[in-house]
């Protein structure tokens, strides 16, 4: 009652969310995107949860959030941790059964909530690998991306920056092409900068798809109509005046 007194109106959940009321969220944080992106896969991978997408707070620290049954958030994350401390970059962990809508509504754990309750699904480049190489400093990454498109029939889709000088490359293609271009890139970035982490995933869910940065060009657009200059103005031809029938001589017959 207080705080109706003082203007403010307690958060109501909607009725949309009722879906997810019994399920748990599952949070894996690592120090590299390739690593979070390939923790995010693995999770996909071993129980049947959702991805809600990736947060990037800095000092190169992303987080992998996924949400599902409490058990399967379990397995995910379980199977999340076991990836990042492969790649040597695992910060912390957590599982929240059966969150309050207030947490979901104000933290950007929620941000894809809206795509998933309204089940859309899509993929932007299916049926090609990602690969995802990581450097620390700018320089090495233009390197190694140069490196890559040179090394094979790759295409450069995207690139993503976390922080404390970390910046990862994101191309796609075919999983042999994808991965000659990574070792290509690999060395030319420890040859320029500093070499990070690399990640190949040959066939990436339609989750993963979604919460994986695009560069604009890939986005479709619809073509504009050609548009002609305003001060173009169409010259007036001139006009050529024709004679009067009537005036004109009659032929004169020749006399036989």
């Amino acid at each position: 009652m207080e705080s109706h007194k003082q203007g403010i109106v307690p958060y109501q959940p909607s009725k949309q969310a009722d879906k997810f009321k019994d399920t748990a969220l599952g949070l894996v944080s690592a120090s590299s995107f390739p690593a979070i992106v390939g923790t995010a896969d693995m999770m996909l991978k071993s129980a049947g949860v959702t991805l809600m997408g990736f947060e990037k707070i800095g000092s190169g620290h992303c987080t992998a959030i996924v949400r599902g049954g409490i058990s399967d958030v379990r397995l995910a994350v379980q199977s999340g941790v076991e990836t990042a401390e492969q790649f040597g970059c695992l910060i912390s962990s957590l599982i929240i059964a059966r969150p309050m809508p207030n947490l979901e509504a104000i933290l950007p754990i929620g941000s894809r909530l809206s795509h998933a309750l309204e089940e859309e699904r899509y993929s932007r480049l299916s049926n090609q690998a990602v690969g995802l190489l990581e450097t620390r400093g700018f320089p090495a990454l233009v390197g190694a991306c140069d490196a890559m498109l040179k090394a094979a029939n790759v295409q450069l889709a995207s690139y993503e920056k976390i922080g404390d000088g970390l910046c990862t490359a994101i191309i796609r293609g075919k999983v042999a092409d994808v991965a000659v271009a990574v070792d290509a890139g690999m060395r030319e970035a420890e040859r320029i900068g500093e070499f990070h982490a690399l990640m190949v995933i040959p066939r990436p869910l339609d989750d993963l798809e979604q919460s994986l940065p695009v560069a604009s060009c890939w986005i479709e657009e619809k073509p504009k109509p050609l548009m002609l200059p305003v001060n173009v103005k169409e010259v007036e031809k001139e006009l050529i005046e024709l004679p009067d029938l009537a005036k004109l001589p009659l032929p004169m017959k020749e006399e036989l």
